[in-house]
């Protein structure tokens, strides 16, 4: 049989957005017959090679998430806390009434992908490369805001055609900060309270949101605390959660700003990420030289550490980049 018009158009959509390219593998074969919807034909886009959730490929481990977090995330007790508790009760929740929804805030080289990263590889057996985590880059996978609408449809079907092919499918967005203001809206109904939408249930799925935003009033909560001589593992996620949100929320320049996400309370936790000091940055500097297979050297680390940029002037607390460009630093040291 010959594919219908609503065929080759939602596959022409695709291919001139690049999201064929811009993802895993997908089927682009077509089993199209008369009176087949433009609903449906997605759908069959949408479809994995690999049908279903395969139990040998999903098997989460509690006590593995917490010694990572604990041995290869630092300078981030909050937000470490957090990701553990959360991640973990909502994967003991045999029925829970939501997906669970993290939006994770600091600057860039704190741990935010990092910690994405170590969820996958404690959920999933492939980790990161596995056909049930989605991963979508703002600048990359939604460059145009002619095409917002495009894109709106396009990340709706993606969305729905993976969970009802695996319900238990991870999405994370990074660089959420850079997202045209609307587009995450689209997400709203998957998000919520509801048994299920058309037949398919999103409440075991994982949202997790990446950005920069409120890397400021994050940052001003850590200063606080360093001029009064307050040691940072004080610092609560009450401290923090409710000012940002907010500050989220009023910023014009993030994606998230004056989203219904917010708004309508389907965020479960806005995790704050505090700005990594010297000391983090040594820490950062000897896991990355064992990564490499080198005998961690205190000596070389510690000179590639003090030649950074820290701030703010005056003070020169925080790393301006956090650990995010000690790997191809210590290339130059060692």
């Amino acid at each position: 049989m010959q594919a219908t018009y609503a065929t080759y158009f939602v596959y022409y959509v695709l291919i001139s957005s690049g999201f064929v390219n811009a993802f895993e593998p997908i089927s682009t074969t077509f089993v199209v017959g008369s009176g087949v919807g433009l609903a449906a034909v997605g759908r069959t886009i949408y479809n994995y090679v690999h049908d279903g959730c395969d139990s040998k490929l999903i098997a989460f481990n509690s006590k593995g998430l917490e010694v990572a977090l604990d041995r290869k995330l630092f300078g981030q007790h909050v937000a470490s806390r957090v990701i553990q508790k959360a991640v973990t009760g909502f994967m003991n929740n045999k029925n829970p009434k939501k997906p669970l929804v993290l939006s994770l805030h600091g600057w860039t080289g704190t741990g935010k992908n990092f910690v994405s990263q170590l969820i996958a590889e404690n959920l999933y057996k492939e980790g990161m490369a596995s056909s049930f985590v989605h991963k979508f880059v703002s600048t990359a996978h939604f460059p145009h805001l002619s095409q917002i609408e495009d894109y709106k449809s396009q990340l709706q079907q993606w969305i729905k055609g993976n969970v009802t092919n695996c319900p238990r499918s991870m999405f994370i967005f990074d660089g959420v900060d850079k997202m045209y203001p609307g587009l995450i809206d689209c997400l709203k109904p998957y998000l919520g309270y509801y048994e299920n939408l058309d037949g398919v249930s999103y409440r075991q799925a994982i949202f997790i949101f990446l950005s920069n935003a409120g890397g400021e009033k994050i940052t001003q909560v850590a200063l606080d605390f360093w001029k009064v001589g307050r040691d940072r593992e004080e610092i609560k996620l009450h401290d923090l959660e409710p000012a940002l949100s907010l500050s989220v929320f009023n910023n014009k320049k993030s994606g998230l700003w004056h989203t219904s996400l917010i708004d309508k309370n389907l965020v479960d936790f806005f995790v704050p990420f505090l700005p990594l000091e010297y000391r983090h940055v040594l820490l950062c500097g000897m896991a990355e030289m064992s990564a490499k297979g080198l005998e961690p050297d205190q000596d070389v680390v510690d000179q590639m550490a003090r030649d950074l940029v820290y701030f703010p002037k005056s003070e020169k607390i925080f790393s301006g980049k956090g650990c995010k460009t000690i790997g191809g630093k210590l290339d130059y040291y060692t």
